[in-house]
């Protein structure tokens, strides 16, 4: 049976270039139950889960004309005292997720038209988060598409060319960088809206910059992340870039010198095939994310779930 629905013509002229709007058949699955969600969490390693509270706003309180339609629908009031948001990490690891992930990735990919298997590192990230709660301003180093599964989101994406919004050295990747980016008031006329219910999605491709927030009832959503052979080729070059950049030698954006990248990359996988081995254990994952990017690599552990509200 189908779980994507999308019009094939749009999914082969923006999947991958633009952001635009989707259908899906998951709202009703049992794995997105609350319940369920819970049994996932205590499954996973300390460092699969993420609090974070969802006071902050980008610069401001800002809410859209359709936020402000849906702001006073009824909802569960055991989720609407104090702004708080849990992200599950790597769902991926549970069976069960990771073949609902492949079904859904590898559908969408059919649909534009791209060959089967033509993407690596699939990843899954379920979002819990109460009511008009807000995720700042970021940017993700993968493609992506998220699906609302509960509640109301908005979702408002730009364009990730546009220099003025982001920076080349704010694209760069290290797990010592906070993925939040620096916004300003004007941004906000650059943005497009997409205002997601329980059956829709969008796909926000490679780096485009966006920021997020619920409406008057909690909400639950699902990233599908994968990354294509230039991704990650990309991807290799700006964690190098930012890995000497920490260490004070800042670099040219990558295509600005061919040669330079490809040392980069095969920098990258060589160091790789040392470490990779040694990151099994979440103990080892810490201690390396330490030794190499600082602790502040490690900031989520400083989060206990009873402050994430604060």
């Amino acid at each position: 049976m189908s779980i994507v629905e999308a019009n094939a013509t749009t999914m082969q002229e923006k999947f991958l270039k633009r952001p635009f709007m989707l259908k899906h058949k998951l709202a009703d699955h049992p794995l997105f139950e609350l319940a369920r969600l819970v049994e996932l969490a205590k499954s996973l390693p300390r460092d699969r889960i993420e609090y974070n509270s969802g006071k902050v706003a980008c610069r401001r309180e800002t809410r859209g004309r359709a936020e402000d339609r849906h702001a006073g629908r009824r909802c569960d009031p055991h989720h609407r005292d104090g702004k708080r948001m849990m992200v599950i990490k790597f769902v991926n690891e549970d069976p069960a997720y990771n073949e609902l992930l492949k079904a859904f990735v590898e559908e969408a990919n059919a649909l534009a038209g791209r060959k089967p298997g033509d993407y690596s590192d699939l990843q899954g990230f379920i979002f819990v988060s109460s009511a008009n709660s807000t995720t700042p301003f970021h940017l993700d180093a993968e493609e992506n598409i998220l699906i609302q599964l509960k509640g109301d989101k908005f979702v408002r994406t730009f364009d990730n060319s546009d220099r003025r919004l982001i920076s080349e050295e704010a694209m760069e990747i290290s797990p010592s960088k906070h993925r939040n980016q620096h916004y300003e008031d004007w941004y906000e006329t650059r943005a497009t809206m997409h205002a997601l219910k329980p059956g829709d999605a969008v796909h926000m491709p490679y780096m485009v910059p966006h920021w997020v927030s619920t409406g008057g009832c909690y909400s639950i959503s699902m990233a599908m992340t994968w990354k294509t052979p230039e991704v990650l080729r990309l991807n290799k070059i700006r964690l190098m870039n930012g890995t000497l950049r920490r260490f004070g030698l800042p670099q040219k954006p990558p295509g600005v010198a061919p040669m330079r990248d490809a040392l980069k990359v095969a920098a990258h996988d060589a160091m790789r095939a040392m470490i990779d081995p040694l990151r099994k254990s979440e103990a080892a994952r810490r201690l390396l994310r330490g030794l190499i990017y600082g602790r502040k690599a490690n900031y989520y552990y400083e989060t206990k779930p009873k402050q994430a509200g604060t």
